[in-house]
């Protein structure tokens, strides 16, 4: 049969999540579909996308899956809800109000890696009302095979959060000692942001470009990733995904620091800690690739067809077994008030089988 998938996400960074299920779902034969609840992210899709402009329009398509690239869902929608996350590492935000924080929108858990895996079986187990499937990101789908960079000059990639108390976005004197390193000519510099990052800490990062310093406004990161010899960082989520490549990442003030990571406190301890991550000493690279074997131990490439492949065995699968989404009165109003419907109103209809 033809299964109707629905890719529902908020902000233009989904897309590079999204994009892979796609692809996926478009090989296999079946119909996608994509719904931004944020009107801002419209204007970034491409034109190849088949795009739906409104909740009216979702409701007509009744899906049978929705795959979720967010933290909440209209609840009202038809089908089976798939959490498939925004971010792989949950380490920025402490244990309850972070990754792992159950909001009762989603039927299916799909997990990158044991790290999260194991913790979302333990709530699974104390709410009982959702099920939890190690599937892999699709998001790293494109990022294997893995290949080296092959550099005339070493680069060093820097990437930030956008939480203010986090970001190195925000750190006038860490841009200024990113200008001074790109300016002895020794490395070239990328740098790509948060898309959430305000336009005026963007243009920071514009004033210092150079020929060896460049900023780069995507969200494709996985080109970029390929082409650096290092990360330099803060406490993002990226940082997770490039050391999949068992590359090197220098964070400043990471919030949750560890022996994967080279981690420094001061600005004046950056050009050592680079310089370090260019001649990484082995026993980080094994720190690293102990790391990586918890937080994404998937090398194939095959994510998304893993994760494709559970939601429709858990669609077809008895989940009597479940007991009730909990009534999240709050936070359906507030979904519901974004989306502009009349709160009261129900609009679930099952999908056609």
């Amino acid at each position: 049969m033809n299964y109707r998938f629905l890719i529902y996400i908020s902000y233009s960074y989904a897309f590079p999540i999204g994009e892979p299920l796609e692809q996926e779902i478009r090989k296999i034969g079946y119909t996608v579909k994509w719904f931004a609840d944020e009107p801002s992210t419209y204007v970034k899709f491409s034109a190849d996308k088949t795009v739906l402009k409104n909740i009216e329009d979702v409701i007509s398509y009744n899906p049978h899956i929705i795959l979720c690239i967010t933290n909440s869902v209209a609840d009202f929608l038809s089908g089976l809800k798939v959490q498939v996350f925004h971010g792989i590492a949950p380490s920025k935000r402490n244990f309850k109000k972070g990754h792992f924080r159950i909001r009762g929108f989603f039927d299916l858990y799909c997990t990158q890696g044991p790290s999260t895996t194991k913790p979302f079986q333990d709530l699974q187990i104390e709410h009982k009302h959702f099920e939890v499937i190690e599937t892999g990101w699709p998001k790293l789908d494109p990022l294997f095979p893995l290949q080296k960079a092959s550099n005339q000059k070493p680069t060093i990639l820097i990437s930030s959060t956008f939480s203010k108390k986090l970001s190195l976005a925000y750190r006038d004197d860490v841009i200024k000692e990113i200008k001074r390193l790109s300016e002895l000519g020794k490395w070239i510099f990328k740098v790509v942001l948060h898309p959430k990052i305000p336009a005026e800490r963007v243009e920071k990062f514009k004033q210092i470009e150079s020929m060896n310093l460049t900023y780069y406004d995507t969200t494709d990161l996985i080109p970029l990733f390929r082409e650096s010899d290092i990360l330099f960082a803060d406490s993002t989520s990226v940082a997770t995904e490039f050391l999949l490549q068992e590359k090197p990442v220098v964070t400043f003030r990471n919030s949750q620091p560890g022996e994967h990571l080279i981690n420094i406190l001061e600005v004046d301890e950056i050009e050592n800690a680079i310089e370090r991550a260019m001649k990484p000493e082995i026993y980080l690279i094994e720190n690293i690739r102990k790391f990586n074997l918890r937080m994404h131990p998937y090398r194939d490439g095959k994510s998304s067809e893993r994760l494709i492949k559970a939601s429709i065995k858990f669609l077809h699968a008895d989940k009597h077994y479940l007991k009730p989404k909990p009534l999240n009165f709050i936070r359906k109003l507030k979904v519901r008030n974004n989306l502009g419907v009349y709160p009261l109103r129900t609009y679930r209809q099952p999908p056609t089988l």
